[in-house]
């Protein structure tokens, strides 16, 4: 039988069809009996979803090197110092 920590490696093969019978019936058993990781592989086929929905899209554009670089600026600027660990 899977633990949860196995899913996250299986769902995305199990939502590209990628899994032998055997594993596949087994994420299924885990994922009948789990809510949580129920909800997980479900979230993961949305993600994928939008993701391959919007690679198709005409409506977004390539962005500059310049571009790229500014919000990776702006995300850098914007973290402070590392926390210290709580005792």
């Amino acid at each position: 039988m899977l633990k949860c920590r196995d899913i996250p490696s299986e769902a995305e093969k199990l939502l590209a069809g990628e899994l032998p019978f055997g594993e596949r019936v087994s994420v299924r058993m885990h994922l009948f009996i789990c809510h949580n990781c129920r909800r997980y592989v479900r979230q993961l086929k949305v993600l994928l979803g939008a993701l391959n929905q919007f690679d198709n899209s005409e409506n977004h554009r390539k962005v500059s090197q310049s571009e790229a670089e500014a919000i990776v600026q702006r995300a850098t600027d914007n973290v402070g110092p590392p926390q210290q660990p709580l005792n």
